[in-house]
């Protein structure tokens, strides 16, 4: 049987529970009423963020606790409607606490996309 693709989940590690979810709360995302103090989820559309204390995630998934430095080769990407919202959405996310790492520029493709990154580093 293969394993359907889609994902449903994305959960991530965080050293601070409150701090990341006044961040994406921030962003204007509504809190789900299945928090808790042990995990917060966000419902987007089709899938869910979770966050969870790293440590906690790491032992969840029989990992080592060491959180990697730098890039960790993975982004989450939001896609908006038109160009005119990248910048705003951008202002959105430093405004909630994140940190710019690449500004709205025009990409090779002829888009225009831009980088931010949550309280955790996660771009």
């Amino acid at each position: 049987m293969p394993v359907p693709a889609k994902i449903n989940i994305v959960t991530l590690g965080v050293e601070d529970l409150e701090r990341a979810a006044a961040f994406y709360a921030g962003l204007g995302w509504r809190r789900s009423a299945a928090s808790n103090e042990q995990i917060v989820w966000f419902a987007m559309a089709g899938s869910v963020l979770g966050l969870f204390p790293f440590a906690h995630l790491a032992e969840d998934a029989t990992l080592d606790p060491i959180r990697p430095q730098g890039f960790g080769g993975v982004t989450l990407a939001i896609n908006v409607s038109t160009e005119e919202e990248v910048q705003p959405a951008l202002d959105a996310a430093a405004a909630a606490g994140g940190t710019i790492t690449k500004p709205a520029t025009r990409a090779d493709w002829g888009g225009l996309s831009g980088y931010f990154a949550d309280p955790d580093g996660y771009p």
